[in-house]
């Protein structure tokens, strides 16, 4: 979260974490690669790290993105993070560079190698590019540090490839909000979420409901939930989701460069979208 002169807004980051804390979300991601990760400066990074790490969080698990352009910065990082107090690593594919299998795979292991912190790994071939494969996740299976898998292909049936390749070695997440449904009903056990920041105790309990196949409940509470979590989609996904978190009175709208405040039509849509979520909301 940034103040009004562009600094990162600490009073707001921790108000915000109290939020999601009170809500019973079950760990905390920072510096989302998707997010707003890459307008920080490394010092900021891991000054966030530091943040989080000695903020008031319980027992909820600090995991920070590794989302950096080249094997050092993304070794230094890691270090420099587990030092700062995080406890795991979201881990993706050098960024800004396509690799192919054979360089994503020996990337993967290189950073690993920098941490004694377990990894999750992540999977968005949509928006960067690079795949990390039902079989690439077969062959870095034997890597104790990789214990979960966000997978955002925005294809359902990765998942259970995954698990016919793999079995239950790894922890698979859903990583797309609108597909979190159809993630937990072939298997996967947890959420990275986006809405979560403006909704996590439906997020919550949506979660709750899949893990305890009570589905028929569920259901109702995604197809209400889904105009929502359609807004975690698309180049303008960090705007909209930090429009809706200003709308609800839990954060601000503000980004930083080069991304700009959503036009007027484009922001009275996401008002539109979540004035009518609010008058269904269900009880929880």
């Amino acid at each position: 979260k940034f103040t009004a002169a562009d600094e990162i807004d600490w009073a707001s980051m921790e108000s915000h974490l109290q939020f999601q804390r009170d809500a019973g979300v079950h760990g905390l991601i920072i510096l989302g690669s998707l997010g707003e990760n890459a307008t920080l400066s490394p010092d900021e990074k891991r000054e966030m790290v530091r943040f989080f790490a000695r903020s008031d969080r319980g027992e909820l698990p600090l995991i920070a993105c590794i989302a950096e352009a080249s094997t050092r910065e993304a070794k230094e990082f890691a270090a420099a993070a587990e030092d700062e107090g995080a406890d795991g690593f979201m881990l993706l594919p050098p960024m800004r560079y396509p690799s192919d299998g054979r360089e994503t795979l020996a990337f993967l292991q290189e950073v690993a190698a920098a941490t004694t912190l377990p990894i999750m790994l992540y999977n968005n071939p949509v928006a960067y590019g690079t795949d990390i494969t039902p079989e690439d996740f077969a062959r870095l299976a034997d890597n104790p540090k990789f214990q979960a898998i966000k997978e955002s292909a925005a294809d359902t049936r990765r998942i259970p490839e995954i698990r016919r390749l793999t079995g239950d070695r790894f922890a698979l997440f859903c990583g797309v909000d609108d597909l979190a449904l159809e993630c937990f009903a072939l298997g996967a056990v947890g959420w990275v979420a986006g809405l979560v920041v403006a909704f996590p105790r439906e997020t919550v309990k949506l979660w709750d409901l899949c893990m305890r196949g009570r589905w028929n409940e569920a259901r109702a509470i995604y197809e209400w939930f889904l105009p929502l979590l359609h807004l975690d989609i698309g180049p303008k996904f960090v705007q909209q989701i930090k429009l809706v978190e200003a709308l609800m009175g839990v954060g601000s709208a503000k980004v930083r460069a080069p991304r700009l405040q959503l036009t007027e039509a484009e922001a009275s849509r996401v008002e539109d979208i979540l004035a009518a979520s609010l008058e269904n909301r269900p009880e929880l």
